[in-house]
């Protein structure tokens, strides 16, 4: 057993890495507007390249990995991510840059459903260990500005270039790591047995795409709602996103150990009540320090269920857990992303404080879809069931 906690641990280390290149894409933008004279417009345009390679491709990339074992994709994958991040900075023409942030986004897109699937092969039935590898790519996304702010301010766009050498060694792991993957793999597949519930599945989505638009909405406007809203520094603004994010880490970590206690459902409906008052508490409270605290708790409320919502969605679709992984860990995070400027148009017309006002009423269509949710084994029961009947009736 302690043998396999180290190698989730390597799983939670390797994902950490593919997701600092997602977290280094809004890191860098700001800079080749600085730096090249870009455009808004063509500034945003580098984000949606690193968004639509990281979203769209992510479904189809996990039926390749369930039906053709695609182990490699993993190793492939940060690879591709690291090289497409870091090569941008050092190309001139924006098209060059456009279509490296583009590979870096699929390189992201292509290690998901591998490594979610290769994670769960590791974890068996803990969630608690999944939620190490979830939690990874909380951290990433942490790391991000830290590390590259210094960086950019020293060195211009072309720093990006020092952050190659990490995807590179996390690659060269994951490719030592093959023949035990294999293994793996095959004793799973073996195993693995069960009738893919797609209903419970696609409901578990919108809850994973709910939870995504709350997190990027806290994600993209704390640090000005910080500062032009409480008037707090520029310091006490990066310090509030530092909380949240800090908070997610935390979440996800003593979700999964939640998970192991009361079960998968009870812990996302769990999760999904929690982040309610605590948005309340960030948006209602006065003044710049006491509100960190629900910073802190928010990110905390809301990642709950994010390692829940990976394994869930695996044991929904038994047959089919790179899919369930390229979804629940891509697709679904993506798309909350991508509805980001919604809440731009309200910034605009209202202050960042709006954004808060409106975030506090999202999470009620996650609870509210959550109390849909069944645990696998008894979804899986009712189908059974529904499958009995009709023959019965049929003879």
């Amino acid at each position: 057993m302690p043998s396999a906690w180290r190698r989730m641990r390597m799983w939670g280390v390797v994902h950490a890495v593919d997701d600092l290149y997602q977290g280094l894409v809004p890191a860098t933008v700001p800079y080749f507007v600085l730096d090249r004279g870009y455009s808004y417009v063509a500034a945003t345009g580098l984000t949606l390249a690193a968004t639509l390679g990281s979203s769209l491709p992510q479904p189809f990339l996990g039926v390749l990995v369930d039906r053709y074992r695609a182990g490699w994709m993993a190793a492939a994958g940060v690879a591709a991510a690291g090289l497409g991040l870091g090569l941008s900075g050092l190309v001139d023409s924006y098209a060059a840059v456009w279509l490296l942030l583009l590979l870096s986004g699929l390189g992201v897109a292509m290690f998901h459903p591998a490594a979610g699937k290769a994670a769960r092969e590791e974890a068996g039935e803990s969630t608690a260990a999944m939620s190490i590898f979830a939690a990874g790519g909380s951290v990433g996304f942490f790391l991000a500005p830290v590390l590259a702010t210094p960086a950019l301010v020293a060195w211009g766009v072309g720093s990006t270039a020092l952050f190659i050498p990490p995807a590179l060694l996390a690659a060269y792991v994951l490719h030592r790591n093959r023949h035990r993957q294999r293994v793996l793999a095959a004793a799973a597949a073996g195993a693995r047995t069960g009738t893919d519930q797609w209903t419970p599945f696609l409901v578990l989505t919108g809850v994973s795409v709910v939870r995504s638009v709350v997190f990027f909405g806290v994600a993209t406007f704390i640090e000005l709602y910080w500062i032009r809203h409480l008037g707090a520094s520029h310091v006490l603004g990066g310090a509030a996103l530092a909380c949240f994010l800090a908070g997610g880490v935390a979440g996800t970590l003593v979700g999964g150990r939640i998970a192991d206690r009361i079960g998968l459902v009870r812990t996302v409906q769990l999760g999904g009540a929690l982040v309610i008052p605590m948005l309340v508490g960030l948006r209602a409270v006065p003044g710049p320090y006491v509100p960190l605290v629900f910073a802190v708790l928010t990110g905390v409320a809301l990642n709950i269920p994010f390692a829940v919502l990976v394994k869930l969605g695996q044991d929904y679709l038994p047959t089919r857990p790179g899919t369930a992984a390229g979804v629940t860990l891509g697709l679904a995070v993506s798309i909350g992303g991508l509805i980001g400027p919604v809440f731009g148009f309200a910034a605009d017309a209202r202050g960042p404080q709006s954004v808060f006002s409106i975030l506090c009423f999202v999470p009620l269509l996650a609870l509210a879809l959550g109390a849909f949710l069944r645990e696998p084994h008894a979804a899986a029961a009712d189908v059974d069931t529904g499958t009995d009947t009709e023959a019965g009736a049929a003879g």
